[in-house]
């Protein structure tokens, strides 16, 4: 992956070609993709279609592809993802406590009561629920330091109301940090999030295409009737 970028962009990528070893097409073939300031923005299109693989691109985890990504800032891209695997032996406080960065512990505190978890503080990862293990998960991600945070799928098996109260606490606590939102959810990228990158396909060009999202934050009253289009545009796009 290449250094940091100039501030312009959070994300730009340019002519990203990748094929799975084996495969006899391109998942990617001269794919562009430019985010060009931080926010909560969104990867969505139906699976398969290479939304893990591009996240995976960004944040390094993969590296035998052709073409160039630059992501902003100092700090790190992080990738987060359902069903990560966590300690099953180890008591989630005391997790959490070790892994907490010594400035963060009052976030940490908030996060917890907002996240719904603090009565899971004393038991073992292996006795939470899948949902209550991706919110644990999602939270250890959020108290370290990084520049973009990508959320594949992090809220999944999440009670609704549960997952929309943690979305409005992230844009609220990190208005200026950068975080793509990797789900299927079209309602759910349709209401919170600002850039809404459609995957197409790498047989159709363009590859991909963006549109503007709500980005909703709880403060401000729902627009119902251009929450409706923006979904229509983003399922016609796919």
């Amino acid at each position: 992956m290449d250094g940091p970028s100039n501030g312009v962009h959070m994300i730009s990528c340019r002519d990203i070609t990748f094929r799975y070893p084996g495969a006899e097409t391109a998942l990617f073939d001269g794919l562009d993709l430019v985010i060009d300031k931080p926010g909560f923005h969104a990867l969505f299109g139906p699976s398969g279609i290479g939304k893990t693989t591009l996240a995976k691109i960004i944040c390094g985890d993969i590296d035998d592809f052709s073409g160039r990504v630059k992501t902003i800032g100092d700090m790190p891209c992080l990738y987060t993802y359902n069903r990560e695997r966590l300690p099953g032996w180890s008591p989630v406080g005391k997790h959490l406590e070790k892994t907490t960065p010594p400035d963060r512990h009052s976030l940490r505190d908030e996060l917890i009561h907002q996240f719904g978890l603090t009565k899971l503080m004393g038991m073992r990862y292996s006795q939470l629920s899948m949902g209550q293990c991706n919110r644990v998960n999602l939270l250890r991600y959020l108290l370290q330091d990084f520049s973009i945070l990508i959320m594949d799928e992090s809220l999944a098996n999440v009670d609704e109301p549960t997952r929309q109260a943690i979305l409005y606490k992230i844009k609220s606590i990190f208005p200026d940090t950068g975080f793509l939102y990797i789900s299927h959810n079209v309602v759910e990228v349709s209401r919170f999030c600002d850039r809404i990158v459609v995957f197409r396909g790498a047989h159709r060009s363009p590859q991909t295409c963006q549109l503007s999202g709500r980005n909703h934050r709880n403060d401000q009253p729902l627009d119902n009737n251009a929450l409706t289009q923006s979904m229509l545009e983003i399922m016609n796009a796919a």
